[in-house]
């Protein structure tokens, strides 16, 4: 191996909750560089979702994110000229990374005015175990579960 791994670049935490978790959201919903806007998403997101469910938006947020993490994906690997899809455990970081990926095309996808209504929407769904999100995280885990058979092909 001749290149080093690269680092891992530690995040600042948000300035109004102090939870890194919060900031990676507010990085993936950022288009443009536009980092102010999408700061104003999500809390906007959050009081919207206090106001309708009359709980702090901080701790549906949470949960909505908790709710969505996938534990177990198919990868490809090839064995023999053919392709299999072998179920595998997710990383921490990636489970992570998919759930807000998964939340934050959700809620773009949904029919609503604006992307703080959309946003909270799908929050409020996830935290339910519903919406966009949990269907994709059970499509994965559905996929899994049918390719169990090739387990026995993880490196």
């Amino acid at each position: 191996m001749r290149k080093k791994r690269a680092e891992r670049r530690r995040l600042q935490p948000d300035p109004k909750f102090n939870d890194i978790l919060v900031s990676r959201f507010i990085n993936s919903i950022q288009k443009a560089g536009k980092k102010a806007t999408a700061q104003i998403i999500l809390y906007d997101s959050f009081a919207a979702i206090e106001e309708r469910t009359k709980q702090d938006g901080y701790e549906v947020f949470r949960k909505a994110l908790f709710n969505a993490q996938p534990l177990i994906e198919v990868r490809a690997r090839r064995v023999g000229g053919a392709t299999y899809q072998v179920p595998t455990e997710v990383r921490t970081e990636r489970r992570t990374a998919l759930a807000i990926r998964w939340l934050l095309n959700a809620a773009r996808s949904r029919a609503d005015k604006s992307m703080v209504r959309k946003l909270a929407a799908e929050l409020i769904a996830a935290a339910n175990n519903e919406g966009g999100a949990i269907k994709k995280k059970d499509d994965v885990h559905r996929m899994a579960e049918a390719n169990k058979a090739f387990a026995h092909f993880k490196w």
